[in-house]
């Protein structure tokens, strides 16, 4: 895991456009890769994809795999495991006495560049983002095929999608639970009018991506790595 120190930053959607504040914490260096995970299912049964509960995960569930603790030739043990949903990983990390990032964590720690801790106005590094959303199939790269940030980590961009704990926050602000609009507003007209940064194109396609999942969702390109808190 890598430290990040923690600090103020806006998010693309906040209260007011107010700054947050993240703590330091720690992450993990790579997205948790297929072996990895492999070697959970072994030892927590009721995680494997024959076993599983489609409360917590639907029927796309490691649907690449070969069998339940197999991978199969096909499948590269050292990619992203991918296919797996928001209940699994959080499982997985829990397992590693760890958790999952929170959203304002995993946006804080992806906004650094390799030599920034925060390139958010940085046109050159978000075209460079985009630029890696737009390659193919990316999920079939080895983990730790992408650049290094500021903090040490590794495929924040470029490789997969990422779980975070609070994904379906986007949709929720703290004064509108109940409000049925809010997600018209995220999506629609007022969605860039309420954005603090309108040149951030590849943070709405992320906000955007969380707002469309579920927790039981296993999606090919998403994937996770785990956080700790520091006492």
């Amino acid at each position: 895991m890598k430290l990040v120190k923690g600090g103020s930053f806006t998010p693309l959607y906040g209260s007011d456009s107010a700054a947050v504040y993240v703590r330091d914490f720690r992450m993990d260096t790579y997205p948790v890769n297929k072996q990895e995970f492999l070697e959970f299912v072994a030892k927590y049964s009721r995680w494997r994809r024959s076993n599983v509960l489609e409360l917590f995960a639907d029927k796309n569930y490691l649907r690449k795999w070969q069998g339940d603790t197999f991978l199969g030739d096909k499948v590269n043990p050292k990619t992203a495991v991918t296919n797996v949903s928001w209940y699994a990983a959080k499982a997985y990390c829990q397992k590693k006495g760890k958790r999952l990032p929170s959203m304002d964590e995993w946006e804080f720690a992806a906004m650094a560049s390799e030599t920034k801790s925060n390139a958010q106005r940085d046109s050159i590094f978000n075209q460079f983002i985009i630029e890696g959303y737009e390659i193919p199939k990316t999920f079939k790269n080895e983990v730790g095929s992408t650049y290094k940030n500021y903090w040490g980590l590794y495929d924040m961009h470029g490789l997969v999608w990422e779980w975070t704990s609070d994904f379906n926050s986007v949709l929720i602000s703290g004064e509108s639970r109940q409000d049925k609009s809010t997600e018209r507003n995220l999506f629609c007209g007022s969605a860039a009018v309420n954005a603090t940064n309108l040149m951030d194109y590849a943070a709405f396609m992320r906000y955007a991506f969380r707002g469309s999942i579920k927790a039981n969702y296993g999606i090919q390109t998403l994937g996770f790595r785990c956080a700790k808190s520091i006492k």
